[in-house]
């Protein structure tokens, strides 16, 4: 692997490749260095162009975007581009997205690449491809979506309401598939004999209204006999279940059906205090449950149409009475033969890939097992080929790549291979060809890529070094590109398919921004005590022109199963600049990509589980040894900070690794993973109520007594996360046990992301403090 060389790069030269002009002399000091100008964030640093697509004639570029020099609160709002060289964007109003949005929508095509159906807006329209005429098949107050055309390709296939429908392409007709219902469906009582028959004939008698109710019972009974009789049979879902999502075979003789269920019991929500508001009284958020705390269930049925009968169908581990912690229906073969379903079990360790035909069990493609959890990069890439096979993305190698197989799981066959991850994949409009987006050429570059269905050779799309996301056009001629390097945040790129090379459509960045050079960071490797190389982005004084000042700080990313060592655009563009402050100030700082970070394998991934604060910790140790090994930096003065799961970490280094680090500030941290998430928490520590050893080894709380350095920790009060439960918990406990060098400060305001530039900068202000009291060239550290 290359590893990046860092620099700072004046304005006026290639950056990545791209040739951007100098700004005048004037311009050139105008960034004021300060905490409070980087907290500004996006008013400098820009808003990421997003839900970039292409007019079906290729034409032009929409996208949601504010505008360089937008305020910190504005809304980002639609926008057009010529996808041409040269272009300038123009804000258009909502009025006119809706007009257009029918000629933005995606959809399904006829198999000789003339039609296309979408949905936009709520209906349903055809769309010519060739002269992009339009042909609308619905105008309803109901939604319509999910359009499919039938195997015969003579009628559309819909969704309304929670039924089927379809409509006849030729008259426009309108046909109802399935009359779905729920609760108990109705019983005819048996005519009672003897004493209780003459009761019931003496009050039909005596009243009239007991003679309308038997009435009405008839003229319902008659209905539903009539429906049968007319092929409308009422399907009524199983007690306590309610339809999730119901999809009819372009075969028109039978669907998929996915129900949800709530567990036994009544989960508790937790509610969340919001103690300003307009009124003036506190008002509770409710918010999610607690790991382990009951969530809801899924099962998958089959529907024959014509007899209105429900067939429940195994989607994971052969066993049809078996809920799902998720199931999903991806699609169904071309000529409607089968659906392609993706059923999860509840313990997160099984993902169950299968086909489901007209009669008979589900047919397993992919059983993929993993004895810590299934995840990874391109968990939904799955689908069907036009020569009916199924595609799919797994991480059976160790690394997430795509495979083919038939529909019975045989002939399996990898697609792509190698020590590197499919991040994402899908089928370009013609079906005879993959778009990706990959790792292949290094874990920190992110490339597009042309495959054919088939495997074999890619035909690389991009070229400039760094991040690249691409949207292709209609015809394939061009791609839309919003690419970013480290040093240069994302923008809008045009680049013609056969050249790649990019010509810029937006500028994002404030003047200032754009005024001062950045720092690109380099790439290092960490020996790390088990023998792995582990990357880290590092920030010298000396590349900001300054002295050492014989102390460094580690900057944790949060989320865990995230990537931020690359040479793109980090999603922490604060601290990207706050790094370089830091380093400005004389402190070396480190980034690291520790065990449980994205891009790296599965392996890399699942270090954590059943312990969160074991390798992924000790990772971040070897980075401190690292520090003294190559810096001559004390242990002592080495300080680390981070958000979410990098507030957990930072507490878990200073209550459990004190000799390795200073002082520390942990934002919006777990301190108990027994009060998180589900989805999260479940598939790495398990369930608490199973498996206490991971929970107890893993939460900070725990470990509280083993503080011994100066804490700051900061938590917003509003947090629907991480909930500021969890940071007055660990108060309490560092009260009790007569902890004294910690300090705790709250934002009444703000969510687990904060929004507001003055909570930012009053935070960093804090852990800026915080290290030039501690580790810093006059703190207390330095003076021992």
């Amino acid at each position: 692997m290359r590893d990046s060389r860092a620099r700072r790069l004046p304005l006026s030269v290639v950056v990545a490749g791209l040739s951007i002009a100098p700004l005048p002399a004037q311009a050139q000091s105008t960034f004021n260095w300060s905490i409070a100008e980087i907290m500004r964030g996006p008013e400098h640093f820009g808003r990421e162009p997003q839900n970039v697509a292409f007019t079906h004639d290729g034409q032009w570029i929409y996208f949601q975007w504010a505008a360089a020099g937008a305020p910190w609160n504005a809304p980002s709002k639609p926008y057009r581009v010529r996808a041409v060289a040269g272009s300038t964007p123009e804000a258009v109003s909502d009025a006119h997205m809706d007009s257009v949005a029918v000629r933005l929508a995606s959809g399904p095509r006829t198999r000789d690449g003339k039609l296309m159906a979408v949905a936009s807006r709520g209906d349903l329209y055809l769309v010519t491809l060739r002269s992009g005429a339009l042909r609308r098949l619905t105008q309803t107050v109901a939604s319509e979506g999910d359009p499919r055309f039938s195997a015969d390709e003579q009628k559309l296939l819909f969704s309304r309401d929670g039924n089927a429908w379809s409509v006849d392409i030729a008259t426009g007709a309108l046909t109802q598939l399935t009359d779905i219902r729920t609760g108990a469906a109705p019983r005819d009582s048996a005519r009672a004999t003897g004493m209780r028959g003459a009761l019931e004939r003496q009050q039909r008698e005596l009243f009239d209204v007991i003679r309308d109710e038997q009435r009405a019972d008839s003229v319902r009974r008659a209905e539903r006999e009539a429906a049968v009789a007319r092929g409308l049979p009422p399907v009524y879902l199983p007690g306590g279940e309610r339809l999730a999502s119901l999809s009819v075979s372009p075969s028109l003789r039978t669907a998929i059906l996915l129900t949800a269920s709530n567990p036994p019991g009544q989960p508790r929500i937790t509610q969340v205090p919001n103690y300003v508001t307009a009124n003036g009284y506190t008002e509770e958020i409710p918010t999610r449950t607690k790991v382990g705390d009951g969530n809801v269930r899924f099962r998958a049925y089959r529907l024959a149409l014509a007899t209105g009968k429900l067939q429940p169908l195994w989607v994971i581990n052969g066993d049809s009475s078996r809920a799902a912690s998720q199931v999903r229906m991806v699609g169904w073969a071309d000529d409607g033969s089968a659906a392609l379903v993706a059923g999860y079990t509840p313990d997160f360790k099984w993902r169950y890939l299968s086909t489901v035909s007209d009669s008979g069990s589900p047919r397993v493609v992919e059983a993929l097992n993993d004895t810590a959890w299934v995840g990874g990069p391109c968990g939904g890439c799955m689908g069907w080929l036009p020569n009916g096979r199924v595609w799919f993305a797994s991480e059976a190698s160790g690394y997430a790549h795509l495979y083919s197989a038939n529909r019975d799981g045989s002939d399996r066959i990898p697609l792509t291979s190698g020590n590197w991850e499919v991040e994402r994949a899908e089928l370009l409009p013609a079906r005879d060809a993959f778009l990706l987006h990959t790792s292949e050429e290094s874990p920190f570059v992110r490339h597009a890529y042309r495959m054919a269905t088939t495997g074999g050779t890619r035909t690389k799309l991009t070229r400039d070094h760094g991040g690249h996301t691409i949207a292709m056009s209609p015809d394939g001629a061009r791609f839309a590109d919003v690419y970013s390097a480290s040093n240069l945040p994302p923008e809008l790129y045009v680049a013609s398919t056969a050249r790649g090379e990019l010509a810029r459509l937006t500028t994002s960045t404030s003047d200032a921004y754009r005024a001062r050079t950045w720092l690109k960071p380099r790439i290092v490797r960490i020996p790390a005590s088990d023998g792995v190389q582990v990357p880290a982005r590092i920030y010298t004084p000396q590349e900001m022109g300054a002295q050492p000042n014989g102390a460094a700080v580690i900057f944790v990313h949060g989320a865990g199963y995230l990537h931020n060592v690359h040479d793109f655009w980090s999603s922490y563009s604060r601290e990207y600049a706050f790094n370089q402050f830091l380093a400005s100030k004389g402190y070396v700082v480190l980034d690291v990509d520790y065990r449980a970070s994205a891009g790296y394998g599965r392996d890399w991934r699942t270090a954590i589980y059943r312990w969160m604060g074991g390798r992924d910790l000790q990772d971040h140790v070897d980075a401190s040894k690292y520090l003294n090994a190559q810096f001559g930096i004390s242990p002592e003065r080495v300080g680390l900070y981070g958000g979410s799961y990098g507030g957990f970490m930072t507490l878990m280094a200073l209550f459990t690794a004190p000799k390795s680090f200073g002082a520390g500030a942990a934002l919006r941290s777990v301190t108990d993973w027994a009060h998180y998430n589900h989805g999260y928490t479940g598939g790495i520590l398990n369930l608490p109520q199973n498996d206490t050893l991971s929970y107890r080894r893993s939460s900070p709380i725990f470990f509280a007594d083993g503080l011994e350095d100066p804490l700051l920790m900061a938590h917003g009060m509003v947090d629907t996360n991480v909930h500021f439960q969890d940071i007055v918990r660990l108060s309490q406990k560092l009260i009790e046990l007569g902890k004294t060098e910690w300090e705790l400060a709250v934002y009444p305001v703000e969510d687990h992301g904060f929004v507001r530039p003055d909570s930012w900068t009053d935070e960093y202000r804090r852990i800026y403090e915080l290290f030039e009291r501690t580790i810093g060239a006059n703190g207390s550290k330095a003076k021992r």
